[in-house]
């Protein structure tokens, strides 16, 4: 029972492995295909296929056919864009968590309690916002 339980314990962690090493190959993906998709480049060639495409029409008499390529193309390169978008967001968002965690650690002035602030709970949040939105109104009254 230990061998067959020992197996299946190294199959686990053999998953396991083999997941995170494609975790920086689609990182990198993600990250080039964003920065493509913003290029004007990208719009070029996105406003080329749907030109190709409606110049098409009256060749497929504007069948449901020829309706559908346009509607599932559009659907699937959106459905894909979200993932590799909110990858690429989700990655920025936290190096720049970071390094806002960094500077309130390095100024002596600041409350090292703020770092890491982005993991607390929304009423605790709610209560930091308030001060922080009292000592503003303070601050620009004369």
């Amino acid at each position: 029972m230990t061998g067959s339980r020992r197996t299946a314990l190294s199959k686990k962690e053999e998953y396991e492995a083999d997941v995170m090493s494609w975790i920086p190959a689609f990182d990198r993906f993600s990250k080039q295909s964003a920065r493509f998709a913003g290029r004007p480049l990208a719009f070029t060639a996105a406003v080329a296929i749907i030109l190709a495409w409606l110049v098409t029409g009256p060749l497929f008499r504007f069948s449901d056919t020829w309706q559908l390529v346009i509607n599932t193309a559009t659907t699937v390169i959106t459905f894909l864009m979200v993932f590799l978008i909110q990858n690429t967001q989700s990655r920025d968002t936290e190096a720049i968590q970071i390094k806002l965690d960094e500077l309130i650690r390095v100024t002596e002035a600041a409350s090292n309690g703020l770092m890491d602030l982005e993991e607390l709970d929304e009423a605790t949040l709610d209560l930091y916002r308030q001060r922080y939105e009292l000592l503003a109104r303070q601050a620009r009254q004369p």
